[in-house]
């Protein structure tokens, strides 16, 4: 792993990911006591982005389990192929006992694996396992993981307890949409997650959208970022995330858009926004209100 905070920090970057200090300092500390790490943040902030890039970073296999209400544990750690069971058990007839048979069924060949599983067995230099979404499982699920996040294995009752060879690198992310369990809590380091500052999104832009240039890049990083603030953010359900923003700069290039106007904003609100009321919202004259100079001596989006 990265000897030091600021090389991880510069690792990311390659990776193409900008972390701030505080973040960095909470994917090293993650690294280095080898414990799970919970993101919670607002949609759009670049949690699952995170894990991307630390696995691309860490050189490690990345593992995603996308969670949803009514996951069940045989989706997340394994089960057995019950195919190929019943097919052994069928060829083993007549050849010996019934008992010695169904000894044979529950071997690591017949057994699925799921990416809790597949963590704790990948090979150095390990696996990174994303949980993703937590908050979308239900509590019988956060139960069922306690075992992994802080112990780092898994029982199977047939097979015994499962230990790592390499401890797998963990991201659990959430966007808060319920509150999670304290024993889960409890098990993970923690970080909130917010917006980036502009200085942040100018320089994602110029990663992930270089060919806005600097110019067009830094209106759309000054007006995102005056978009999510107050009192513009209250008139607005959901603020428009990174992936959104970078994903306007494009759309802006696209149109041959050499400078932000109000009419170019309000046509190309479905792109900042993903709900009606929203996109509705963001009219022209309210564009034009964004796009003058803040009060407080702020420049002017504009060039």
């Amino acid at each position: 792993m990265p000897f030091s905070i600021d090389a991880l920090t510069q690792a990311l970057q390659q990776a193409g990911y900008f972390a701030d200090r505080r973040l960095a300092v909470a994917a090293f500390l993650a690294l280095k006591l080898q414990r799970p790490l919970l993101l919670e943040g607002e949609p759009g902030v670049g949690k699952t982005e995170l894990a991307k890039a630390l696995a691309l970073a860490l050189g490690r296999e990345l593992l995603r389990l996308q969670c949803y209400d009514g996951l069940e544990q045989r989706e997340a750690l394994y089960e057995w192929n019950y195919a190929a069971q019943l097919l052994h058990l069928r060829a083993a007839e007549g050849s010996g006992s019934a008992a010695e048979a169904e000894r044979e069924v529950y071997q690591p060949q017949y057994l699925i694996r799921r990416p809790l599983l597949q963590a704790l067995q990948a090979p150095a230099p390990g696996a990174l396992l994303l949980i993703d979404e937590i908050d979308r499982a239900d509590e019988p699920f956060e139960a069922f993981l306690l075992e992994y996040l802080g112990e780092y294995q898994v029982s199977i009752p047939e097979l015994g307890t499962v230990r790592p060879v390499v401890a797998p690198v963990t991201i659990l992310t959430s966007n808060r949409t319920r509150d999670l369990h304290d024993a889960l809590k409890r098990r993970c380091l923690y970080h909130w997650l917010d917006y980036p500052d502009r200085a942040r999104e100018l320089a994602i832009l110029r990663a992930r959208a270089p060919a806005a240039g600097e110019a067009l890049s830094a209106q759309v990083a000054s007006f995102v970022a005056r978009l999510r603030s107050q009192p513009f953010a209250s008139a607005f359900q959901r603020a428009p995330g990174i992936a959104e923003s970078v994903e306007w700069a494009k759309a802006l290039v696209a149109l041959d858009t050499l400078e932000l106007d109000p009419d170019v904003v309000s046509d190309t609100a479905g792109i900042l926004f993903k709900q009606r009321e929203d996109v509705a919202a963001l009219t022209r004259d309210l564009a034009g209100s964004l796009l003058q100079p803040q009060e407080d001596g702020g420049q002017d989006i504009r060039p």
